[in-house]
């Protein structure tokens, strides 16, 4: 029987600010509601939201913990009434409205995968987030087909290395951008088909070049004015799906355009999504995907690690956009 203690080590600061505001807390371990697990985390996915999240500019979403962190690996070791009891004392990786930046934290079985002996718990904590992402808004939203083309934002960035492995495992060509030529390099040797200098070259020319008819379908994390340049490099019937704001929410809409190729404009946001539709999800990747992880087919690029307590470095790391793949803590 686990011993469970009454208070565990948290990120979870007081208010908002620079990277520095990450420092360790004493906090209540959480207990777990109707339907959830108490995790004992293993490690725990850093990612752009949890930045945004510790300037203020992304609260959590109502019921969600103020500590931050969206997606987390570690041992089942109690379980809230109807808690899924074939998940007690496995391992599991589980995407997280919040919460993950510590020693404890709870989630709802049905956005809990078990962690095949394939992956380490580093591995497995930096999953839920981008697969959960990708797969979504991608292969669903974006209804990515084997054979079409696919072009990519962020080709280095965590959402986009797993974009990078999904379109490779299901068929896909994929373009990304990136910010230098060796970060284009690094997309390459992931599995880009091709990779774009933005900073260098015109991205739009560039897709034309290698494909003229234009890609199927964009998967963009920019906005702003990248969305004209997106639809310019769509082919008819394309699909372009938003997952972010990066360069602003706002845009002009060629609707010229729109209707002339017959686009189809969609997005989403995944955190505030309620447990069903999380669920199903995990459901379809559990059925498509845990059979290439089980088998050690795909494994998410790891960037970095750093421990809790250091949660601080860690954001300032991620900040500086230098990474190639994702940023890890671990509560070791």
């Amino acid at each position: 029987m686990t011993t469970i203690p009454q208070t565990m080590t948290a990120i979870d600061p007081s208010e908002a600010g620079g990277p520095e505001v990450l420092q360790p807390v004493e906090r209540p371990v959480p207990t777990p509601g109707p339907g959830e697990l108490l995790i004992k985390v293993a490690a725990a996915g850093v990612n752009r939201p949890d930045l945004m999240q510790r300037a203020g500019k992304y609260p959590p979403p109502p019921g969600a913990p103020s500590i931050p962190g969206l997606e987390i690996a570690g041992e089942v070791i109690a379980l809230g009434e109807g808690g899924d009891p074939r998940l007690l004392g496995r391992p599991v990786m589980a995407l997280v409205a919040g919460g993950g930046y510590a020693e404890y934290a709870v989630a709802p079985s049905g956005q809990c995968i078990a962690v095949p002996p394939a992956l380490s718990m580093v591995e497995a904590a930096a999953l839920p987030e981008t697969l959960f992402t990708v797969w979504s808004n991608l292969f669903d939203r974006g209804r990515a087909a084997p054979g079409e083309i696919v072009l990519v934002h962020g080709g280095t960035s965590g959402i986009g290395t797993m974009a990078i492995l999904l379109a490779k495992a299901f068929g896909l060509t994929i373009i990304v951008t990136a910010g230098s030529a060796d970060k284009c390099r690094r997309a390459l040797e992931i599995g880009a088909d091709h990779a774009i200098d933005y900073k260098a070259q015109d991205f739009v020319a560039e897709v034309k070049r290698i494909v003229p008819d234009g890609v199927h379908v964009v998967l963009d994390m920019v906005g702003g004015d990248y969305l004209a340049r997106n639809l310019a490099c769509l082919a008819d019937e394309g699909r372009h799906v938003s997952i972010a704001t990066q360069r602003g929410a706002t845009v002009e809409l060629p609707l010229g355009l729109v209707m002339r190729k017959r686009l189809t404009l969609t997005g989403s946001m995944l955190r505030a999504r309620d447990v069903g539709f999380k669920s199903s999800i995990r459901d379809a990747l559990v059925q498509s995907v845990w059979p290439l992880l089980a088998q050690g087919k795909l494994k998410p690029i790891i960037d970095a690690t750093f421990p809790l307590r250091d949660a601080a470095q860690a954001h300032a790391h991620l900040e500086n956009g230098d990474h190639v793949g994702k940023v890890v803590l671990t509560m070791a």
